[in-house]
């Protein structure tokens, strides 16, 4: 399947530390013809870190989808039916917002345009990046895992030593993710090493 033309929404929440793998994806995407729809959380919005400042973040998204930010839960909440996603990308998805989605709470944009894609049953792509993951958040983690018209960008422990409960996503795979996808597919293998 090719990604031409198809509606993509792409939420973006607080994992700082991945952006810079995060916004060339994004601009793979709108390179492959996607019509991307960008979506954030009041962190991305708001937050500066050593990773950049929230302005300058807004403003790379902006000129890669070139189409306003989507930045509150009412502006979230038309992607249900009255403008449809044909995809709902989450990337990166922190911690937090997988606990919040694995519990039905609709607290931000991004997991309002998520539940709203879900209630179309359209596919929603999950780029995992948080350090519990494999602790107090792998009972969220597996919630998800089984449910319907929920997929997952390949992740793996990004170091497993220092950091043993930490999983991440392979953005690289997020274009090949989302095709599957929507195809109805989750892209295997799902567990993928980092190189050591």
């Amino acid at each position: 399947m090719e990604l031409k033309g198809k509606r993509i929404g792409f939420g973006l929440t607080g994992s700082h530390c991945t952006y810079d793998e995060t916004f060339p994806v994004i601009k793979e995407l709108v390179n492959l013809g996607a019509d991307v729809v960008p979506i954030i959380s009041s962190t991305v919005k708001t937050t500066d870190t050593k990773f950049g400042e929230a302005k300058q973040h807004l403003e790379t998204i902006q000129s890669i989808t070139e189409r306003p930010i989507i930045d509150s839960i009412p502006g979230a909440e038309p992607l249900g039916p009255q403008e449809p996603l044909d995809c709902m990308v989450v990337a990166p998805m922190t911690g937090a917002s997988i606990s919040r989605f694995a519990n039905a709470i609709t607290d931000s944009p991004v997991l309002m345009a998520a539940k709203a894609t879900l209630r179309n049953r359209s596919p929603v792509v999950l780029a995992i990046s948080t350090n519990d993951a494999l602790g107090f958040n792998a009972q969220n983690l597996a919630k998800l895992l089984p449910a319907k018209h929920i997929y997952f960008v390949p992740y793996g422990q990004d170091n497993p030593v220092k950091k043993p409960t930490s999983l991440v996503a392979h953005m690289s795979l997020l274009p090949q993710t989302v095709e599957k996808a929507l195809d109805g597919e989750q892209l295997q293998p799902l567990l993928q090493p980092f190189d050591q």
